[in-house]
Protein backbone atom coordinates (compact mmCIF):
# COMPACT_ATOMS: atom_id res chain seq x y z
CA UNK A 1 0.00 0.00 0.00
CA UNK A 2 1.20 3.56 -1.24
CA UNK A 3 1.43 6.54 1.67
CA UNK A 4 0.87 9.66 1.21
CA UNK A 5 2.58 12.39 4.11
CA UNK A 6 0.05 14.68 5.62
CA UNK A 7 0.27 16.72 8.21
CA UNK A 8 -2.11 17.01 11.30
CA UNK A 9 -2.35 18.52 14.83
CA UNK A 10 -3.18 16.52 17.59
CA UNK A 11 -3.85 17.32 21.54
CA UNK A 12 -0.26 16.53 23.14
CA UNK A 13 -1.29 14.07 25.69
CA UNK A 14 -3.25 12.26 22.80
CA UNK A 15 -0.02 11.83 20.85
CA UNK A 16 2.13 11.03 24.04
CA UNK A 17 -0.43 7.90 24.72
CA UNK A 18 0.04 7.22 20.54
CA UNK A 19 3.99 7.71 21.08
CA UNK A 20 3.43 5.15 24.14
CA UNK A 21 1.67 2.58 22.15
CA UNK A 22 4.38 2.44 19.49
CA UNK A 23 7.51 2.43 22.02
CA UNK A 24 5.41 -0.74 23.61
CA UNK A 25 5.32 -2.36 20.56
CA UNK A 26 1.59 -2.19 19.54
CA UNK A 27 2.61 -0.65 16.52
CA UNK A 28 5.58 -0.22 13.85
CA UNK A 29 5.73 3.67 14.25
CA UNK A 30 3.31 6.47 14.86
CA UNK A 31 2.14 6.43 11.29
CA UNK A 32 1.08 2.78 11.33
CA UNK A 33 -0.71 3.73 14.47
CA UNK A 34 -2.74 6.52 13.28
CA UNK A 35 -3.37 4.66 10.09
CA UNK A 36 -4.55 1.83 12.15
CA UNK A 37 -6.74 4.43 14.58
CA UNK A 38 -8.38 5.60 11.27
CA UNK A 39 -8.89 2.85 9.46
CA UNK A 40 -10.62 0.96 12.67
CA UNK A 41 -13.07 4.55 13.00
CA UNK A 42 -14.31 4.47 9.11
CA UNK A 43 -15.06 0.76 9.65
CA UNK A 44 -16.57 1.56 13.06
CA UNK A 45 -18.86 4.50 10.86
CA UNK A 46 -19.20 2.48 7.79
CA UNK A 47 -20.78 -0.53 10.21
CA UNK A 48 -23.24 1.97 11.58
CA UNK A 49 -24.25 2.98 8.39
CA UNK A 50 -25.02 0.01 7.05
CA UNK A 51 -27.11 -1.15 10.36
CA UNK A 52 -28.23 2.65 9.74
CA UNK A 53 -29.72 1.52 6.01
CA UNK A 54 -30.97 -2.20 7.27
CA UNK A 55 -32.63 -1.34 10.40
CA UNK A 56 -34.27 1.72 8.49
CA UNK A 57 -32.51 4.62 11.25
CA UNK A 58 -30.41 4.35 14.34
CA UNK A 59 -30.61 1.21 16.85
CA UNK A 60 -32.05 2.04 19.98
CA UNK A 61 -29.70 3.39 22.29
CA UNK A 62 -30.27 0.11 24.79
CA UNK A 63 -29.35 -2.57 22.11
CA UNK A 64 -26.24 -0.67 21.25
CA UNK A 65 -25.14 -0.49 25.06
CA UNK A 66 -26.14 -4.48 25.30
CA UNK A 67 -24.10 -5.22 22.53
CA UNK A 68 -21.25 -2.80 23.97
CA UNK A 69 -21.67 -4.88 27.48
CA UNK A 70 -21.98 -7.97 25.69
CA UNK A 71 -18.56 -7.46 23.95
CA UNK A 72 -17.15 -5.92 27.23
CA UNK A 73 -16.86 -2.26 25.97
CA UNK A 74 -17.19 0.92 27.89
CA UNK A 75 -20.68 2.32 27.44
CA UNK A 76 -21.67 5.04 24.83
CA UNK A 77 -21.38 8.43 24.91
CA UNK A 78 -25.01 8.40 24.49
CA UNK A 79 -25.44 6.61 28.01
CA UNK A 80 -22.55 7.69 29.86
Amino acid sequence: MTSERVTVSLPPELLADAREAVEAGQAASLSAFVANALHTQLSRTQGLSELRRVLGGRPEQRALDAVRRDLGLPAGPASA
